[in-house]
């Protein structure tokens, strides 16, 4: 899942970010309406966490500009103020929900999950290959009753080939979606987690359900393989 948050609070701003890729988020940053315009028109996010009072473009301009320009990225608008007035002018001009500051970090993740999971109805709530579950809820995985332990990348990883099952997922898709924007590690890191799931997801059950397209990609098959 990738994430844009736009804050102008740099302590504010470090520590979402920090907290979202602890749990295996690809985040991108930006701490003005500009840059964070550019970026939304640039690259596909799961959702945006958008802060209202921004310098350069305040944040329910841009939402209302994005809308305009046909993206409905989700986008969670945070506000420092909470009455009612400010809550209408947010959802008027297309945001999905509101967080008034300050806030409990478990309450941002769960309004951005929950905003993941709304975006497109054909999200299902558990995604399935074969014997293979996962929960991006509760971060759960299990082959057949077997739960798997998998680190918050990995998990990451893992969500997105599920969510492509059957298809071919560039490694360059993978860096986009799971890595954030600015990357700029050795993208043989790919390759090492995904040899890191077929440790944990196949190997240990005799099942082939992870393959390696040659100069392509990878695939996550939907059968048991």
């Amino acid at each position: 899942m990738r994430v844009l948050v736009v804050e102008d609070d740099s302590r504010l701003l470090r520590t979402v970010r920090r907290g979202l890729e602890a749990e295996g988020f690809a985040v991108d940053t930006a701490a003005d309406g500009v840059e964070a315009e550019w970026l939304a028109s640039e690259n596909a996010y799961d959702v945006m966490v958008l802060d209202v009072m921004l310098p350069g473009i305040d944040g329910l301009e841009l939402c209302a500009r994005l809308r305009r320009a046909g993206n409905w990225t989700p986008v969670l608008v945070l506000t420092a103020r909470s009455d009612s007035e400010d809550v209408v002018r947010a959802l008027d001009t297309g945001a999905d929900d509101f967080l008034a500051k300050p806030f409990a970090y478990a309450v941002l993740l769960a309004r951005v999950r929950a905003l993941v999971r709304r975006a497109a109805p054909e999200r299902p709530t558990v995604l399935a290959a074969g014997d293979l579950r996962l929960d991006p809820a509760r971060h759960t995985v299990h082959r057949g009753t077997t739960p798997i332990e998998l680190t918050p990348k990995q998990f990451a990883v893992l969500e997105h080939l599920m969510r492509r099952a059957g298809q071919v997922v560039a490694k360059k898709e993978l860096l986009e979606h799971v890595w954030d924007f600015g990357f700029e590690g050795d993208p043989n890191i790919v390759e090492v987690y995904v040899g890191q799931l077929r440790r944990r997801i196949d190997q240990p059950f005799g099942t082939t359900s992870l393959r390696t397209v040659r100069l392509v990609g990878y695939q996550l098959t939907t059968g048991e393989g």
